[in-house]
């Protein structure tokens, strides 16, 4: 079984390859039951989250083995880690051989993770966000900045980037990092204002009182939200729900486990016939993407194992050679 680092997982994916890898995983489609949770109760802080998804596939195109493959990611999600300089989100990977379920790898998690999530969101994009999208806001300067950052940047011809985060040093540090690479990039204190300037709005953050306004928004907006994932979890208010066409990665998942879908169904903001279409729908051309220039979208990603089989495969293979 190989061992697979950070650094070789970088090594292996490109952010445009990786997305059209994805397009691809989800016009096939793959066996994804809807991953289990299980809460940690912290005597003396937040719970941690334990995710587990299994995946599998029964067909050479998903990969170039005969056989398939299965694979499952153990992620926990600890959200005090950030007080003491770790990430919340820590995970592996694990890819087992199809027919005979021998482990082939074990892929670190948290960065397979990083990337599949941020690629996700743009082949979101690459439906739902004008052609001509150039500004960008990240909203959560965490782990997942950068990815989105490059991620969106690989779809859409962005020109400027805003970061927001609740601690203004450390918008102010991703920026810099973001600079480093090439992007233009800055910090910004004003989430109103930038909220009313972006083209792709894309929020990465774990909070429970939303941060995206609706009546900031501007027509033509695309809202991304990739950071919550449990029904208690709210990144986008309800006007933004309210103005926006919904789209999700998959139903099952969104509609069990994603705030942004879960509340504003209970409440009736939103109604299930409301939501447009999945990534399946969309890379299979059942159902359009955006309509019009003025029209605001909204994709809501909960994370779903299909992607992390298709980014483990893509890796294992770049390595095997």
């Amino acid at each position: 079984m190989r061992m697979i680092s950070a650094a070789e997982v970088d090594r292996s994916l490109s952010f445009s390859g990786l997305v059209e890898t994805l397009r691809t995983a989800f016009r096939l489609g793959a066996v994804q039951p809807v991953r289990h949770h299980h809460t940690i109760e912290r005597p003396d802080g937040a719970a941690s989250t334990l995710l587990l998804m299994p995946a599998w596939s029964d067909f050479v195109a998903l990969g170039n083995s005969d056989d398939g493959h299965i694979g499952v990611k153990i992620v926990t999600v600890s959200p005090d880690n950030n007080a003491i300089g770790k990430p919340a989100v820590m995970g592996l990977y694990l890819l087992l051989d199809g027919r005979t379920g021998e482990p082939q790898a074990l892929i670190d998690g948290q960065r397979l993770t990083q990337w599949r999530t941020a690629c996700a969101s743009a082949l979101a994009a690459s439906y739902l966000a004008r052609e001509d999208a150039s500004k960008l806001l990240v909203i959560g300067a965490g782990a997942l900045c950068p990815f989105l950052a490059k991620a969106h940047s690989a779809v859409r011809p962005i020109r400027e980037v805003r970061i927001w985060n609740r601690t203004f040093a450390n918008a102010e540090k991703a920026a810099e990092a973001l600079r480093a690479n090439g992007l233009n990039a800055i910090a910004v204190e004003n989430l109103e204002a930038s909220l009313g300037w972006a083209d792709i709005v894309s929020s990465a953050t774990i909070t429970n009182d939303p941060l995206v306004s609706g009546q900031n928004l501007r027509p033509g907006t695309h809202v991304d939200l990739v950071g919550g994932f449990t029904p208690t979890m709210r990144e986008a208010d309800d006007e933004t729900i309210r103005r926006a066409r919904v789209y999700v990665d998959t139903r099952a998942g969104a509609t069990k486990e994603a705030g942004d879908i879960v509340q504003p169904l209970q409440s009736g903001v939103l109604k299930s016939d409301d939501i447009v279409a999945d990534l399946h729908e969309l890379t299979r051309g059942q159902r359009q993407g955006r309509q019009s220039d003025d029209e605001i979208t909204l994709f809501k990603s909960v994370g779903a194992a299909l992607q992390d089989l298709a980014a483990g495969i893509a890796v294992y293979e770049a390595l095997s050679g």
